[in-house]
């Protein structure tokens, strides 16, 4: 099995752009699904990289139960900036549990996870252009399906059949055991060894750890 470390996310102390007017979203998503007005949005190719977020500003947006964060990386010449929500285990049974198998997961908390790219990048074995995409997961047992969607200007749930039907990819990782837990919902990058140009961004919560592959 791939050899990985557990390690925090580093902090992209990038600008953020909220929401105006709206309702403040909920301090936890993960037990409450109160859906926060959503308007203004920023663009993520060309320019800077900057998270979204909705109805909430980028303090309140980090005081939440489930902080919002982010992981700035590159995939070869692309700069990638992954935003998401970390929600804690708190004593309750994550996978299989709050989070269901077979079922749609948001792979974080409140706002979409989401994905900003610079340039090109290819995904899962899938290629994409620079732009914003949201990521979701249905986890199973010996395997998870990730969905790549071009639909991230919203909130995290429903995933229901407006929000898959614009789908524009899927992959399956087979998820690993963790030798210890991990409390908070963490994701690293792991650069490809020998200078490839690209690596894996690594999902880790509970005792489970997935392994997503990603290149330029």
């Amino acid at each position: 099995m791939k050899r990985f470390h557990t390690v925090l996310p580093t902090l992209a102390l990038l600008s953020i752009l909220a929401a105006c007017g709206g309702q403040d979203a909920p301090m936890d998503d993960m037990d409450m699904d109160e859906t926060p007005a959503v308007e203004a949005q920023p663009t993520a190719s060309g320019g800077e990289l900057a998270c979204y977020l909705a109805g909430a500003t980028p303090e309140e947006a980090r005081a939440r139960v489930s902080p919002h964060t982010s992981l700035a990386f590159n995939i070869g010449a692309t700069r990638a900036l992954l935003c998401y929500g970390a929600p804690s285990a708190r004593g309750r049974e994550i996978m299989g549990g709050l989070v269901p198998y077979g079922a749609p997961w948001r792979i974080g908390a409140d706002e979409p996870t989401t994905l900003h790219l610079s340039g090109r990048a290819n995904v899962g074995g899938h290629a994409l252009e620079a732009g914003s995409y949201s990521l979701y997961a249905i986890p199973g047992e010996d395997g998870w399906q990730f969905f790549i969607n071009s639909n991230w200007q919203r909130w995290g749930i429903e995933i229901d059949a407006a929000v898959r039907s614009t789908e524009i990819a899927s992959f399956t990782v087979v998820p690993q055991p963790l030798p210890e837990m991990v409390e908070t919902l963490t994701y690293t990058w792991e650069e490809a060894a020998g200078g490839d140009p690209g690596g894996e961004l690594i999902l880790q919560w509970e005792r489970t750890v997935l392994l997503i592959p990603m290149e330029s």
